[in-house]
């Protein structure tokens, strides 16, 4: 079981039909945000642990945001905001709606307290239900309504990788969450899955739900090449840390190697060698490194840096999601997402929306990485094989993992080239 699964809250995970009733989905996921809150203190859920993290408050807050500013100014006849100032407050990026709070700064607001916007939440959840009875027929609010679920589902996630960041600098090293540890359960032989090259259809089909950033469905042409079976583990990556990986510049890529040696890194993200050995921090406290579980929490730049060390590379986002339907690959949706060597970049003849939601995904095609799947905090019936996930290549916060590919259809998994290694693994 991994990281998220193995807490005792994990059970109150909801699964998302897109077929059921859309009026008692939105009280199934708004209820479960809240519940990821619940381990948490107030003073937990103020605090800002870094530029690109919020406050656990702030999610609670702009989600509800969310759905007053897009939904309810839009059909309420005698729209009032609950508080005017938190339309600026709780504002995240969008420029057409106004001004907007420093990011950097969300963890200065001392100021609603939590119990207030617990308020706000309950206030929004109210009127959305009046305005089921009203327009839950209409197809324009229910699509509103489905961007806003999928948006809080998005934050749902946010609130545990945020918490983890945060949790991780405190000295103590305390547990989200608890944890029943079960005995390593061996990973299984990785294996080269080859497939064959030609005109492949990526995008989504139209069939259901999806953000403008995976339309539209469109053609490419895909050479032959190979995914490996199952993600990188700690113990395989563990070999590269321990061969020198990030003390040798010809395996990274310019910027990467800049960001190892102005950062010092010489690790993923949360692990700690000692006395005993390797461990990590994970959301159920500082933990002795599983060697069999999938890796997380590594960057773009740390995977394509054990990529090119172990003779393979980064699959494409459009070679991921060819071969996403597959049953002999595992681990596709449910560890860690999964980065790719795609840039973040529109599809040929995307457009974005009119309007404010139209900021949703767009404007941040640039100087992004597509990664692909789902991780262990993805809330349970968000994810699809088209979904494109994004960040910067710098970016290891997030649960992201390593799926190596190569050109080819060989079914064969050699062990990492002899060339790109110290020592044998």
């Amino acid at each position: 079981m991994n990281d998220t699964r193995r807490l005792e809250i994990a059970e109150t995970r909801i699964e998302i039909d897109s077929g059921g009733d859309l009026r008692a989905r939105f009280g199934r996921v708004r209820a479960h945000t809240i519940e990821l809150s619940r381990p948490l203190s107030e003073e937990d859920c103020c605090v800002q642990s870094m530029p690109d993290a919020s406050p656990v408050k702030w999610h609670l807050a702009h989600t509800a945001w969310f759905f007053e500013t897009f939904i309810l100014e839009k059909y309420e006849p005698d729209f009032r905001p609950f508080t005017p100032a938190f339309r600026i407050l709780f504002n995240s990026y969008y420029n057409g709606i106004g001004e907007k709070h420093p990011r950097p700064q969300r963890g200065m607001l001392t100021r609603p307290a939590l119990r207030e916007v617990l308020l706000y939440r309950t206030n929004v959840n109210e009127r959305m239900e009046a305005l089921f009875v009203r327009h839950g027929g209409e197809e324009s609010f229910r699509l509103l309504v489905e961007l806003g679920l999928h948006h809080e589902q998005q934050h749902q996630e946010l609130i545990l990788t945020d918490v983890k960041h945060l949790l991780s600098l405190n000295p103590l090293k305390p547990a989200y969450g608890g944890l029943d540890r079960e005995p390593p359960v061996p990973a299984a032989p990785p294996q080269w899955i080859g497939f064959e090259g030609g005109i492949a259809e990526v995008g989504h089909d139209g069939n259901g739900f999806c953000f403008d950033n995976e339309l539209p469905r469109h053609r490419q042409y895909l050479q032959h090449y190979s995914l490996a079976s199952r993600l990188v583990t700690n113990r395989e990556y563990q070999r590269f840390v321990e061969d020198g990986g990030y003390a040798r510049p010809d395996l990274w890529l310019s910027e990467g190697w800049d960001w190892v040696r102005t950062n010092g890194l010489a690790h993923p993200l949360y692990w700690e060698q000692g006395d005993n050995g390797w461990s990590e921090f994970t959301l159920a406290g500082q933990q002795p490194l599983d060697p069999e579980r999938p890796l997380i929490h590594v960057s773009c730049f740390e995977a394509d840096a054990y990529a090119r060390w172990a003779g393979a590379r980064l699959p494409t986002e459009a070679e991921w999601e060819h071969a996403a339907a597959d049953d002999r690959l595992r681990q596709m949706a449910d560890e860690a997402w999964q980065w790719t060597q795609s840039s973040y970049s529109p599809y040929p003849g995307f457009r974005s929306p009119q309007g404010a939601l139209g900021e949703y995904n767009g404007k941040f095609m640039v100087n992004q990485y597509v990664l692909r799947g789902g991780s262990c905090a993805t809330p349970a019936g968000h994810t699809r094989t088209t979904y494109r996930n994004f960040f910067p290549a710098s970016a290891r916060w997030q649960f992201s993992g390593i799926r190596l590919a190569r050109d080819g259809s060989s079914t064969l998994l050699d062990k990492p080239a002899a060339a790109n290694r110290k020592t044998a693994a």
